[in-house]
């Protein structure tokens, strides 16, 4: 039999236990409202009995652990699911800007048998195309007209500067895309030095005792805040560290940092990444970089491209029409407008001080013929080799619309990516996360317990008393 010391012994270790079940319910709730906590549990197991001549007697129950309550599974879910979500995000905010820049307002309609953009806003390129060929229309019907001849050359101007400011806008968004992915690559790099330094702490801090449950909260943090950059592979190794590679090349293994990302100039300014030490490209499949450079090199330098194009086939198309007419003095030859695309489309300068040395005319000395000016404003209409047989405005509308299309189904897509997501973080808090409910009533019963060996502890010192009293 135990007797009475050991039962005092047995209440004294029943009041430890229950007082760690009270600290660790409330080390719970305090964590409530962590996303990135998982619900820990303490472990309790029955302490070594002591045999007698009656059987094995109890001596009570003893905190073992605390253990986390974590779905590998699940987790490794998420961090694949983050890398997806933050690849379309950086592609919606990309094209999103680039649409907003274009100044047209696109606006998608489906059905069932259609799936279309619809573009035009006053103001935007495809208005002000428009308005310098009904300018061209308006002076075939007067050749000799300054005030046609003004208004053709302030559309014109307009034209071009639409295409200048379109240009330098495009620009700015791939640098900023560019910066985008300088910025991500370090971020990415601080967290493989954070999760290197937590391996550390972790192993350390298991060392002949117990998980270290909230440093291992925190690295799978950062790691899912890492996979939301770029698709990062994971694995664990028994002793608690967590290696971590990126295109089958490792970063982080065990407590120390193997090798980091670059950003390097792939030509003509556009950033890729590659692994520092080894130097070797990377192939990226997801995150926030992937989507960054996916945008960038996709939908608009396809757009970029495409607004180019127009602008380079509209100045020599117009300048082959408009070069040998007649101005109102008998002079020809010249230009309407200047430079090769969009970056440096102009209108001749001598044009602005001189509207009579417009070329609308198909002969000299004939104020009236309107060939020249006639022609240029059919050019509306004609179809153009070098823009897959289409006109200058069908052109510009298939460019725009390819990138009304490439948003629309990226914003599709992350929609659909956002359900799967949430749906994952919902069950991983179903099985990690913390509830009230439930740690309240676990602190109740942790309570009533520790109230009942107390008693017992109480009930023990009074007996002993009693024991005491009895021999004197």
């Amino acid at each position: 039999m135990p007797g009475l010391l050991g039962t005092l012994n047995l209440g004294a270790r029943s009041l430890q236990t229950q007082q760690q079940g009270v600290a660790v319910a409330g080390h719970n709730l305090a964590n409530a409202n962590n996303p990135a906590y998982a619900r820990q549990v303490l472990e309790i197991q029955t302490s070594t009995p002591l045999p007698t001549s009656i059987g094995s007697v109890g001596t009570g129950a003893d905190a073992v652990a605390i253990t986390q309550v974590r779905d590998t599974l699940l987790d490794q879910q998420v961090q694949v699911e983050a890398s997806i979500t933050g690849s379309l995000q950086s592609q919606q905010t990309a094209l999103q800007t680039a649409q907003d820049n274009l100044g047209e307002q696109l606006q998608s309609t489906s059905s069932s048998s259609d799936n279309t953009t619809n573009v035009g806003s006053p103001g935007a390129l495809d208005s002000d195309l428009t308005s310098l060929f009904n300018a061209f229309q308006d002076l075939s019907t007067d050749p000799s007209s300054i005030t046609s001849r003004q208004e053709v050359i302030a559309s014109a101007q307009q034209l071009t500067s639409q295409f200048n400011q379109l240009d330098q806008r495009l620009t700015s968004i791939n640098d900023q895309l560019n910066q985008s992915v300088q910025t991500d690559v370090t971020s990415a790099n601080q967290l493989l030095s954070d999760i290197a330094s937590l391996n550390q702490q972790i192993v350390g801090a298991e060392a002949g005792t117990g998980a270290a449950n909230d440093l291992r909260d925190l690295r799978q943090q950062k790691v899912e805040a890492l996979s939301q950059l770029i698709t990062v592979q994971s694995s664990n190794d028994s002793n608690g560290d967590v290696n971590l590679s990126v295109g089958g090349q490792l970063l982080v293994a065990a407590g120390s940092v193997q090798d980091t990302l670059q950003a390097y100039d792939s030509g003509g300014g556009q950033l890729l990444v590659r692994t520092t030490t080894a130097g070797a490209p990377l192939t990226l499949t997801g995150g926030s970089i992937a989507g960054t450079i996916d945008a960038r090199d996709g939908a608009l330098n396809s757009l970029q491209d495409g607004i180019n194009s127009l602008a380079t086939q509209l100045i020599s198309q117009v300048n082959t029409v408009y070069n040998p007419g007649y101005d109102l003095n008998g002079n020809t030859g010249a230009n309407f407008l200047t430079g090769t695309n969009a970056t440096n489309i102009g209108v001749n300068t001598t044009l602005a001080n001189d509207p009579s040395s417009l070329q609308a005319s198909g002969s000299a000395g004939a104020a009236g013929d309107n060939q020249v000016a006639l022609a240029l404003a059919q050019m509306a209409d004609t179809s153009q080799a070098d823009l897959g047989n289409q006109t200058f405005s069908e052109s510009y509308n298939s460019t725009i619309t390819a990138l009304g299309s490439s948003l629309n189904t990226v914003n599709t897509q992350l929609t659909d990516q956002q359900s799967v997501q949430t749906m994952l973080q919902n069950e991983r808090s179903s099985v990690s996360g913390v509830s009230i409910d439930e740690e309240m009533t676990n602190l109740i019963t942790y309570q009533r317990a520790y109230q009942a060996s107390a008693e017992l502890v109480t009930t023990v010192n009074q007996m002993l008393s009693s024991l005491v009293t009895l021999g004197q």
